[in-house]
């Protein structure tokens, strides 16, 4: 008979391990085609928390009456006038295609493609940075160091997402980081492996080391199927 780990009871999506996020907002852009020629104004309506959410959410105004949200930038507040378009100036908190934002440009909340409401870039603190101009294709710089090549005619907001200093500040009690994983799937407070007895994970059995390699393969059963999952490296990296 199999062992039933953690990692089998969480995929199992049962009332213990599921996840309660029960956000307000949808972020995304309006769908509007962006020309040359296009200046779009609008104002910053009103700033949101969004439950499950780290970055505060911006909700904008348009003026022909479009409401939308984005994930709010560094420095943006209420009332300050939005430029949405190709002739948008390089202000914090506008929105403009990435073909006209110049190298060393920081953007967030970007679409991967044209149309698709933004979906890299989103994550408290984080941005991109323009790294150059291809024709119809921007090289971006990610917040993972990776280079990524995206349409010209993508939309991003030119500056960082807000909500940098989020996990700086400490959670001081058990019962905070107890909601906050909760909200997030995942299960606290969290025992480790080596910690269990032998029926309740493969590494349990003793509290000194695991006693075989953490390493493990990519097609090995449920019940084994934890640790460094078919790990490329291991060890310390030599600088």
């Amino acid at each position: 008979m199999g062992r039933r780990i953690r990692a089998q009871r969480i995929g199992r999506g049962s009332s213990t391990f599921k996840a309660s996020l029960k956000r307000k907002f949808t972020l995304g852009y309006p769908s509007m085609t962006i020309k040359s020629s296009d200046l779009v104004l609008g104002y910053v309506r009103e700033l949101h928390h969004d439950p499950g959410r780290g970055a505060p959410v911006a909700e904008i105004a348009l003026e022909d009456g479009t409401v939308f949200s984005v994930a709010a930038v560094e420095g943006l507040h209420v009332g300050q006038i939005i430029e949405m378009g190709a002739n948008a100036s390089l202000k914090p908190g506008n929105i403009i295609p990435l073909g006209k934002a110049p190298e060393g440009t920081i953007v967030s909340m970007v679409e991967l493609k044209p149309g698709d409401c933004g979906k890299l870039v989103r994550a408290p603190g984080t941005y991109a940075t323009v790294m150059s101009q291809l024709g119809d294709k921007t090289i971006l710089l990610m917040p993972s160091k990776k280079m990524v090549e995206v349409s010209s005619k993508s939309l991003a907001i030119v500056g960082a997402v807000a909500g940098g200093g989020l996990h700086d500040k400490p959670f001081l009690k058990a019962g905070k980081k107890h909601h906050w994983m909760k909200a997030k799937h995942r299960p606290y407070p969290r025992t480790r492996g080596v910690a269990m007895v032998p029926a309740l994970h493969p590494f349990g059995g003793t509290r000194k080391k695991i006693g075989r390699p953490e390493t493990v393969s990519r097609n090995a059963p449920p019940g084994r199927k934890v640790g460094l999952i078919s790990a490329r490296r291991t060890g310390r990296k030599k600088r």
